[in-house]
This record gives structure tokens, sequence and C-alpha cells, in this order.
């Protein structure tokens, strides 16, 4: 049951009109995210998953890429990204940013503060993709959050709108 207005359990969206401006400003940096952003979606989408179970955010756990099976994105992605550090499906960039997304959820300072992951980060991002991870990583642990502590939207299964929108690009 939302914490906030009378919304059903599926009701992704309702809470913003209790708040409809800077709900707006959210809805602008999402779209950015999805439709700007550089990471390659399979590193993108195990980033995301990887902090939707950190938020224990069911919404978030269930959200899909309309194009994820075109851009090579399968169930296998999803299934194992708690395994993010073991399974062997994952490449070494995916793997890095699995670990970006679960250390910065978990323990962001540990995390600025670790000169060997910079370094093994440096062999895969470059500084642009790096921005791109962070702002990415912001956007979903704070929405993800948003919704798992609210209780908004636990009922729900998304499917993200197709990456190539030419009214973002």
């Amino acid at each position: 049951m939302s914490r906030i207005g009378d919304f059903a359990a599926d009701d992704v969206m309702g809470w913003t009109t209790k708040s409809p401006e800077l709900a707006a400003g959210i809805g602008g940096f999402s779209a950015a995210v999805y439709g700007r952003g550089r990471l390659p979606m399979r590193t993108r989408e195990l980033a995301r998953m990887v902090i939707a179970f950190d938020n224990e955010c069911t919404a978030c756990v269930n959200t899909r890429d309309a194009d994820g099976p075109a851009a090579g994105v399968s169930e296998d992605l999803y299934e194992h990204a708690s395994e993010w550090r073991t399974w062997p499906g994952y490449s070494p960039q995916e793997r890095l940013a699995a670990e970006f997304a679960h250390r910065f959820a978990t323990d962001h300072t540990a995390l600025r503060d670790d000169e060997d992951f910079w370094a093994r980060c440096a062999e895969h991002f470059s500084d642009e993709l790096l921005a791109d991870l962070a702002l990415s990583c912001a956007l979903w642990l704070g929405m993800g959050r948003l919704l798992r502590t609210l209780d908004i939207g636990q009922a729900c299964a998304l499917t993200l709108p197709s990456r190539v929108d030419s009214a973002l690009r």
C-alpha cells in the first residue's frame, strides 16, 4: 500500500501527481539516462539490476528494456545479476559496472578511495562512460529507494521505451 496516496500496487506513476514539478525533472533525468546514455545496453542493464536488488525494489527488478533482446540482453543477464562476481556470462566491463553499482549503493566512500578499482576501471571505461555510469546509478538508486520506501508500484513489471527515440536524440 502506497505511503503517499491511495494508488494501486501496480501504479508506478500516480505518485507524481503529489509533486508534479519535481517529478517532471526526474522524468527528464530518466529520459536522458535511457535516451542519451552511452553505456552499452548490457552494461547498463546489469548495473541497473544490481542496484534494483540492493534497493529491494520489485518494480525495478521486473523492469526490462524493449530493445534488450536486439541488443543482446537476454533473461540470463537479469537472472544472474546477483551472481555478478562469478557468473561467466558477463564481460569484464559488465562485471566492473556491476561492482561500481553495488558499491555505489552500499559503500560509496570505500569505492571512492579504492585505487585498485579505479585502475581496473580505467582499462574498460573512458571518463565519459564512467560519468554516464555514475549518473545512471544516481537515478536508479534514488528512484528505486523512493519507490521501495514509499511502497509504490511494487506489483509492476515495466518495459522501458525503445532507446531509439528521435525526440531524445
